[in-house]
């Protein structure tokens, strides 16, 4: 493989050139109107533009991006996630222009795309599944009669679905049949699939995933567990590996059921195991997303791997650089995702300029970004600025690590969820490890939650700013800039 195209934009496309350059591989970037003088473009060997900004406009032209490739000699295409990274149809476009698509098989992307397929596939393998049906309902009737044997609360979930669409929770009986509509005109609308199936709801539910890798030569591993229970309209904000709950047993059968669902479907590359995991650690297998994930570095980070380059050495035909029994966890990471969003305003896009970028630095501090100071955050694609991933020999230590990186990291013109971050790694619920999905819910429902927790350290910065102004008064500088930390504003000499 000597020239490879990223199908893909922002920090993974970076994240993956990073990589395409270690291995000494050519890479081509492709691009967007308002991706044209981004940095994963101006990194890459070869940049190619694709369209409009709307991504049905451009990053989606599966046609324009094969094209590209045979015009440019290139045999490999990454499609990072999101985009076309799950998209079986492309993967087989990509097969049959005789391109190596680095990633799963369509077949395996087919299997695992659909939760009802995937959930007969797995269940042939003993792998735990929620109580409920593994089949489409559309009879509210039926329904009903299902969410009886199972028991209340239920879930109705959209068998295409994702990111938390097509999904309802039902607790009381008489409320099913219109939030079964509801499921299905959403799900229909979303995925243009409106199959809907039942399953029991899981109080005080954690969501951990396991990490797996699989090659041609029929060889699978498990890298080990992330836990992503903090989360926001069922979208993850941080992440972090390995568990605070998991023993070593529950971690190991939890990694082998992993590994059979990578044998139900064939798998070849990077795959993740989603479960969910009750009050008691009991696990059930949720579902399979056959891409590289969002939060792989913290992954990487206890592993010293680069699950990219094994992604490629893997499309090469390669055999997995290490088995099973050479694999172990090496301390802690925690990654929070920085996002364009006002926390307290219920997470809503806060689009603008990146008047002041600044990013932390440090021995165990990593930034995976696609922006830089002076950038506008387009409003066409997802509102993601940057993962902090934070790495320490123990959780406690990683915590402090990251409270330290979010102080020094640096954003004006825009709100970010860098203060809900701080807001978690304090929290005595994040701390301790008492907490599931709900934690959004139950602890960051009321803005004034956090405004007053960060009331006495407010008062500690505005002491700070007087401080700084009366040795900038006496040392007759008059030059500062400004530097948002959770909220608040601190002066600093340039």
């Amino acid at each position: 493989m000597k020239k490879v195209l990223v199908a893909n934009r922002g920090e993974i496309a970076r994240r993956v050139i990073r990589t395409l350059k270690k291995m000494n591989i050519a890479s081509v970037a492709v691009y967007s109107d308002s991706d044209a003088n981004a940095p994963h473009v101006l990194e890459a060997d070869e940049a190619v533009y694709l369209g409009k900004s709307p991504s049905s406009e451009s990053y989606l032209r599966q046609d324009a991006i094969l094209d590209y490739c045979k015009q440019l000699g290139v045999d490999g295409i990454h499609p990072g996630y999101g985009f076309l990274s799950e998209n079986a149809g492309f993967a087989e476009k990509v097969k049959a222009a005789g391109i190596t698509f680095i990633g799963p098989s369509a077949h395996a992307m087919n299997l695992m795309g659909d939760k009802l397929s995937a959930k007969q596939a797995v269940a042939a393998y003993n792998v735990p599944l929620v109580p409920g049906i593994d089949r489409a309902v559309t009879d509210p009737e039926e329904a009903i009669q299902i969410a009886k044997q199972v028991g209340l609360p239920v879930l109705i979930k959209a068998s295409a679905g994702g990111g938390g669409k097509g999904m309802r929770l039902v607790e009381k009986i008489e409320d099913l049949p219109e939030q079964m509509k509801m499921a299905q005109s959403e799900a229909r609308s979303s995925f243009g699939d409106d199959a809907v199936f039942i399953e029991k709801f899981v109080t005080k539910p954690r969501h951990i995933e396991i990490q797996v890798f699989s090659d041609s030569h029929g060889n699978h591993v498990y890298l080990f567990e992330r836990e992503c229970s903090i989360q926001r309209r069922h979208q993850k904000v941080i992440e972090e590996a390995p568990s605070a709950i998991l023993t070593p047993e529950i971690r190991q059968k939890m990694g082998e059921s992993a590994v059979a669902v990578c044998k139900a479907c064939n798998y070849e590359g990077a795959g993740t195991v989603e479960f969910l995991i009750d009050a008691d650690l009991n696990y059930y297998f949720l579902e399979m997303n056959t891409r590289l994930q969002v939060e792989h570095p913290v992954t990487e980070e206890i592993t010293g791997l680069d699950l990219v380059e094994w992604q490629i050495r893997v499309a090469r035909g390669e055999r997995l650089p290490k088995l099973q029994d050479e694999l172990s966890i090496n301390g802690h990471a925690i990654e929070v995702r920085v996002y364009a969003e006002d926390a307290l305003n219920g997470f809503t896009p806060d689009i603008g300029n990146l008047r002041r970028y600044r990013t932390p630095v440090g021995k165990h501090v990593r930034v995976d970004d696609a922006f830089e100071e002076g950038m506008d955050i387009p409003i066409y694609y997802d509102p993601m600025i940057a993962k902090l991933c934070v790495w320490g020999e123990t959780r406690e230590i990683a915590i402090e690590n990251t409270i330290k990186a979010i102080d020094d990291y640096q954003i004006s013109g825009l709100k970010t969820t860098l203060d809900f971050g701080k807001y978690v790694m304090k929290h005595e619920a994040f701390r301790s490890g008492d907490f599931d999905t709900n934690f959004v819910k139950q602890y960051f429902s009321d803005p004034t939650v956090i405004k007053d927790a960060m009331e006495e350290e407010g008062q500690a910065l505005l002491a700070s700013v007087d401080q700084i102004w009366n040795q900038i008064q006496q040392n007759k500088q008059k030059e500062f800039v400004s530097k948002p930390i959770h909220g608040a504003w601190k002066l600093m000499k340039k």
